[in-house]
């Protein structure tokens, strides 16, 4: 999907001995919005503002070792050993043969180095000054702001679309506002901003501004203004998409002490798991202290601080834990962080009460957003069917006021509550309401200013498409068996007056262990392009089964 972007110059912050000003340039191609004010709350504000750049460049992403020169010289290692192998034939004129050869070889090879070895040196260089001076090129996309009439909000997705940060200020973090217009909109963002936004101190007086001039009629000078393209993979929208989804899913909700989370990120920066399952799995019992045990190597922490207020006992586990270590830097600033888990190996968020400030981290069910948790939850999943008209007239309800808890909308629209909740969960699976986690209301936030194709993004790939089809239309017949390293998944699927036998392993770590199928297409690519569409049928049928 391409965006296109026009900011108002470029993001900036001055700081001199005495104040530090913040600009930040706003996408002028949208509806006007911008923000002019003063910073109260400065250190607690840096502190949020810099986790928020933690989320935006982290990548959990398994990066395998480069063995490219390894392999340029185990090929030329292998002509050596071969003329050894021929010399120990002991046939003279081989041996005399293979001398002269190895010698023009090791000749050609010198002058090969001497020729690329300026290429390499400069290609070297090239991404060394890439890296170090030019980040913005490894960066996906530039953070979204919300201005509404009771705060503002940033948004962002990291790099490998499993984690996403949201940082809530409302108006008493700023002792003076001049002007603001409600809107969303994309800021111009770089790496030299995180560097600057250290420099934010307490006895500083420091300025916030969402740029209004950017919006002003030029004619001339239109050097100022810097438009830029951002081709973005379908699947990276889709999982902005479906974190805001999940966000609407109900959950398990508790509180956990400062020093808790602490202890966490203590153990995590101890300890570092060679084989699964690399989960924390949260024991929560009615009235009792929260109890976290950390697999493999079954280390526990009891949470003395934090008490479990839930009527029944349950036992929840997830995985990508390492990302936690975003919420490290919160810790000193923080009073409190509520965990809200949507269940086993399912979507989590985090939320940092800062005081007038709030940072919520929500992460996906794993660290790798591949095909491991295909069909983990349906993007597009059925809610209350509401016709056109009457999703609009809520949508236009709820933009009068910008936010709004759905029972209030409901009383005011004189309608009921279900059919506001079915309008406004399919406002955000088009990613133009967003649900507040800390508040419980739904705010206007209209992520792209071009609609999103909602049809491409429903769905990973054909194959997704088509075993939630099979699903839907009672074509599979499913049986689960528990087995030592985790859950075997077998049955039957009917497609095109065709019955296929697909099979299927989970491991320990909710992940696709072993996995076969007698379709054409397991036969031809087994599991390099990932599973077929029966094998995903088997899964979400089993997910449906136990939710």
């Amino acid at each position: 999907m391409l965006f296109n972007y026009k900011y108002g110059g470029t993001s900036s912050v001055t700081s001199n001995a005495n104040s530090v000003g913040m600009s930040f340039a706003p996408d002028t191609l949208r509806e006007p919005t911008f923000f002019v004010g003063k910073l109260h709350k400065k250190l607690a504000f840096r502190e949020a503002m810099s986790a928020l750049h933690d989320v935006v460049v982290s990548d959990m992403r398994f990066k395998p070792k480069d063995k490219s020169m390894y392999k340029e010289w185990a090929a030329q290692q292998e002509k050596v050993w071969l003329s050894e192998y021929l010399e120990e034939l002991d046939i003279q004129n081989v041996k005399d043969r293979m001398s002269l050869i190895r010698d023009e070889l090791q000749g050609i090879y010198k002058e090969k180095d001497r020729i690329l070895s300026p290429y390499y040196t400069a290609r070297k260089k090239y991404f060394d000054y890439l890296y170090q001076k030019d980040r913005d090129t490894w960066f996906v996309l530039d953070p979204v702001i919300t201005v509404h009439p009771d705060e503002v909000f940033f948004e962002c997705f990291s790099q490998d679309e499993s984690s996403y940060g949201k940082l809530e200020s409302n108006y008493n973090v700023f002792k003076q506002i001049n002007e603001f217009e409600c809107g969303t909109t994309n800021i111009d963002y770089s790496s030299d901003l995180y560097n600057e936004f250290q420099k934010i101190r307490d006895y500083k007086e420091t300025d916030f501004k969402i740029d209004p001039s950017g919006f002003s009629v030029k004619t001339t000078n239109e050097d100022e203004y810097k438009e830029v393209k951002i081709d973005l993979p379908d699947s990276w929208v889709r999982g902005f998409l479906q974190v805001s989804s999940a966000m609407t899913l109900p959950t398990t909700s508790f509180d956990l002490h400062p020093m808790d989370i602490y202890n966490i990120c203590l153990l995590l920066r101890r300890f570092k798991e060679k084989e699964g399952p690399r989960s924390i799995k949260f024991i929560l019992k009615p009235n009792q202290p929260i109890t976290l045990l950390f697999e493999p190597f079954n280390k526990e922490i009891v949470c003395a601080r934090s008490i479990f207020q839930g009527n029944e006992a349950k036992t929840i586990r997830i995985w990508g834990r390492r990302r936690l270590l975003i919420l490290e830097r919160l810790i000193p600033v923080a009073k409190k962080f509520t965990v809200h888990l949507t269940g086993s190996g399912l979507p989590s968020f985090y939320v940092a009460d800062l005081g007038d400030m709030t940072f919520t981290l929500g992460l996906s069910g794993w660290s790798a957003n591949d095909w491991s948790r295909s069909g983990n939850f349906d993007l597009m999943a059925p809610r209350a069917d509401v016709d056109g008209f009457t999703a609009q007239n809520i949508y236009n309800a709820l933009r009068e006021n910008w936010f709004e808890k759905p029972e209030s909308l409901a009383k005011r629209l004189n309608t009921d509550t279900k059919t506001v909740l079915g309008a406004l969960g399919t406002f955000t699976q088009a990613g133009k309401t967003i649900y507040d986690l800390n508040k419980g209301v739904y705010r206007i936030r209209e992520l792209s200013r071009e609609t999103l194709p909602i049809h491409k993004l429903r769905f990973d790939n054909p194959r997704e498409e088509s075993a939630t089809a099979l699903v839907n239309d009672k074509k599979v017949n499913l049986t689960a068996e528990k087995i030592s390293n985790g859950l075997r998944l077998s049955g039957t699927v009917k497609q095109s007056n065709r019955i296929f036998n697909p099979t299927v392993v989970i491991d320990n770590d909710e992940r696709i262990a072993q996995a076969s199928c007698d379709c054409d297409f397991y036969v031809h690519n087994k599991l390099f392009k990932g599973p077929c569409e029966h094998i995903i049928a088997l899964r979400i049928e089993h997910r449906e089964r136990n939710p």
